[in-house]
């Protein structure tokens, strides 16, 4: 079976042409597998820069919001990571590209969500990332402090638990609103607030779990 290198990198150098996508995410999305990830009916579209449908109510975000996300975080190797909303194990594997598997922790709602991801991340060959079913709320207090956390999901505000498990200048990004939707990046401070910055408009799927959002 073709591992679809000619369509990845194709879409890679167009991210890598967007003034908001540093070459290391462009050179992610480059090398993570995306069809692997969607569901077999879905993957002549798997490179198609959209968010594709991927049951249980998620999506797999659209190739481009996975960059921007990852430029924003300027993650390094060695850098511990907070993922919110699982999904499909996509966004969690591009992640570990730029910081490791071994680094990224991510919580997923919904147990089918999670246990589908646990497989195809093993298979493609990014298994040490650690996925639990987990209200994304409470955050991975476990292995806290964070260098950095975002959200594959909409919530009306940053999580504070997910704040608290981040260090004092680390990144937080999220899609921040339950009607309209801006991506908002934050700093946080050595007071334990955030100085924000919006990113523009972006649409997710909603939270679940806490006040009644989704993954």
């Amino acid at each position: 079976m073709s591992d679809r290198a000619s369509e990845r990198a194709a879409l890679a150098d167009a991210l890598a042409r967007r003034p908001n996508v540093s070459d290391r995410a462009a050179d992610a999305i480059r090398t993570v597998p995306r069809h692997e990830f969607v569901p077999a009916g879905k993957r002549s579209s798997a490179y198609d820069d959209r968010p594709l449908p991927i049951g249980e109510g998620a999506t797999i975000s659209a190739p481009h919001m996975v960059a921007i996300v990852a430029t924003h975080l300027d993650l390094r190797e060695g850098d511990t990571v907070l993922e919110i909303g699982t999904g499909c194990g996509y966004h969690a594997a591009v992640t570990a590209e730029l910081a490791g598997a071994e680094n990224v922790y991510s919580v997923e709602y919904v147990d089918e969500l999670a246990e589908r991801a646990r497989q195809t991340l093993a298979d493609t060959g990014y298994g040490d990332v650690s996925v639990r079913v987990g209200d994304g709320h409470d955050g991975w207090p476990e292995h806290a402090p964070y260098d950095a956390a975002y959200l594959t999901c909409a919530a009306a505000e940053f999580p504070g638990a997910v704040v608290d498990q981040v260090e004092t200048d680390g990144r937080v990004v999220a899609p921040i609103g339950t009607g309209r939707q801006r991506l908002v990046v934050g700093e946080k401070r050595a007071d334990g607030g955030l100085d924000t910055t919006d990113e523009g408009a972006v649409r997710f799927v909603q939270m679940q779990g806490g006040d009644g959002e989704d993954d």
